[in-house]
């Protein structure tokens, strides 16, 4: 899976002072969910002001199809058939001193969509369901303004998989 780009914390406007960091490793999966209406889901965090796609980390003894299809279950409420691959990028939190690595890909939702199931921590952060078009939903990202860290960091790497999501379907590479 192609490499999209490294995020610092430099690329959110940040600044801290570390040496000799010792990161966490954090792997997560997330797609790009297109319905039959040509829509994808999006998820929009309200209590921090800012949208996402659907997926997250692994837990333990999972593989990346494995987090990738329980998280898009729990998160869109829809099982996948994955199309292909979008790519990857790591994010170096240097605050958390995590250092995550998403993988993500296109797919398209099987069956019925359902409602997602929410975590306590997503409902208490406002998560809610959207379906918009892939070029709406880069504009909405492009628009947000996370106001936490978290957020800004999701708020690159989520446009930079669109953008890329859209740049491969222009060429037909998906």
């Amino acid at each position: 899976m192609d490499l999209i780009k490294e995020i610092y914390e430099k690329d959110i406007g940040y600044n801290y002072e570390y040496t000799d960091i010792k990161y966490k490793l954090r792997k997560a999966s997330r797609s790009i969910v297109l319905n039959d209406s040509q829509e994808i889901a999006l998820l929009f965090v309200s209590k921090n002001n800012y949208h996402k796609l659907p997926g997250g980390g692994f837990e333990a003894g999972e593989d990346i199809e494995t987090a990738l299809n329980r998280e898009i279950m729990e998160e869109a409420g829809v099982n996948i058939n994955v199309m292909g691959e979008i790519g990857t990028i790591i994010e170096y939190r240097n605050k958390h001193k995590l250092l995550q690595i998403s993988y993500c890909y296109y797919s398209e939702v099987k069956g019925a969509i359902k409602e997602p199931s929410f975590t306590d921590e997503e409902i208490n952060s406002g998560f809610k369901l959207k379906w918009v078009s892939l070029k709406k939903a880069i504009s909405i990202l492009e628009n947000d303004t996370p106001d936490n860290y978290l957020g800004k960091f999701i708020q690159i790497r989520d446009l930079l998989f669109l953008k890329r999501a859209e740049c491969l379907l222009s060429n037909n590479n998906i």
